[in-house]
């Protein structure tokens, strides 16, 4: 069972999503995608209908990717928790939502125009989460 923040939980999403032809509903992705969870940073990058990797990176690499996801550890907690419970992220617990409501944004870059594909991707990223539904998941 994967642990959450991991490569290893990373991986087993990238895997469910690459199998999925659903993933593909949504259009094609080409972004570096870095996620911030607490002191740990990782990016994960997508080309055309697949995840092709995840890794672990120092936090002090993440204005190399697009744009990264940022948040503390027992946010990342409740969103996969909902998404475990719903089969998806309820309302209150999407990508799009948890960045309205952050006063500072979930979604940070050190390129404004790279980060709008957080905003042009934003459904595919979300299938890519909301997969974490099909994986079992235990938290650090």
């Amino acid at each position: 069972m994967p642990v959450f923040p991991s490569v290893e939980w990373l991986q087993a999403i990238r895997d469910v999503v690459n199998k999925d032809e659903r993933f593909r509903h949504f259009g094609t992705v080409d972004a570096r995608v870095g996620i911030k969870v607490g002191d740990k940073a990782f990016e994960v990058v997508f080309e055309a209908f697949e995840c092709v990797s995840a890794r672990e990176i120092p936090a002090s690499d993440l204005p190399q990717c697009d744009f990264w996801l940022e948040q503390e550890a027992e946010g990342w907690r409740e969103m996969l928790v909902n998404i475990k419970a719903n089969g998806k992220a309820d309302v209150t617990h999407t990508l799009n939502t948890i960045d309205l409501n952050r006063p500072d944004g979930f979604a940070k870059g050190s390129d404004g125009y790279k980060v709008d594909l957080f905003y042009r991707f934003n459904q595919s990223l979300q299938d890519f989460f909301d997969s974490s539904a099909r994986v079992e998941t235990t938290f650090a």
